[in-house]
């Protein structure tokens, strides 16, 4: 019998994705925060006992990681144990001729757990809180130029929003769609015109003309099954999207 180590805690959402039974949930964790390299070395050496400081662990880490950028950048497959990491090009050729053309080709990098990462679910115990409390909420998004579910956004093309309740609805000046830069926080609202479809579990809206780094999207909206909420509120979905 496995002995329970860690545990993730998680709310219940209305299945959007299936349209034959109204009954079914999925489950999304709570995420206690989102932890960088250097609070995860600080946690090695407080917790875990590492016998390196945390500053030299850090160092080589990021070593390690520029290294492995660059080998992926080369066409190398990495396979550290706990995640494996390829590089994939996206896109149709429409003959042997053909050569990569950025504007209809894309490459893109894949991450998959790698068994010493597998090995650990066991030692994992999952506390259901129950139906989460009925507001916002972005359960995923796709790039529909790349296909990529939660991971890249290609601007000038479409991104399709799943959730609940995130129709953009509301004369707020707040209310709308946004593409928030991780690094700066500056914000980068999505004109109204460039939002194809606006569904309370639903919206496609064409992704902003926005600058190479990594961004959190956020929906503002004052919409309700009834009327109109006075006050508008967000939901932010709890990945990171990157535009290459």
């Amino acid at each position: 019998m496995s002995n329970i180590l860690h545990k993730i805690k998680a709310y219940l959402y209305d299945n959007v994705l299936t349209k034959d039974n109204p009954n079914d949930y999925t489950a999304r964790t709570v995420s206690e925060r989102s932890l960088n390299v250097r609070q995860i070395c600080q946690a090695a050496v407080t917790r875990g006992g590492a016998d390196i400081s945390a500053s030299s662990m850090e160092h080589a880490t990021e070593l390690f990681l520029k290294e492995m950028a660059y080998q992926l950048c080369d066409g190398f497959s990495i396979n550290t144990g706990y995640f494996t990491a390829s590089t994939t090009i996206r896109g149709v050729f429409d003959s042997p001729s053909e050569i990569f053309n950025k504007d209809k080709h894309s490459i893109i990098f894949k991450f998959n757990q790698g068994e010493k990462l597998r090995a650990e679910v066991p030692n994992i115990e999952v506390e259901i809180l129950g139906i989460a409390e009925s507001s916002a909420v972005i359960l995923q998004v796709t790039d529909l130029k790349s296909g990529t579910v939660n991971d890249f956004l290609t601007p000038g093309r479409n991104l399709k929003i799943v959730g609940h309740k995130i129709k953009v609805a509301g004369d707020d000046p707040s209310v709308g769609i946004y593409f928030v830069d991780t690094a700066t926080q500056e914000r980068t609202k999505v004109e109204r015109n460039d939002m194809v479809i606006n569904n309370p579990s639903e919206v496609i809206v064409v992704i902003p003309e926005l600058p190479a780094g990594t961004y959190n999207i956020e929906v503002v909206t004052q919409y309700s099954s009834g009327a109109l909420l006075k006050e508008s509120r967000n939901a932010i979905l709890d990945k990171i999207l990157t535009v290459a």
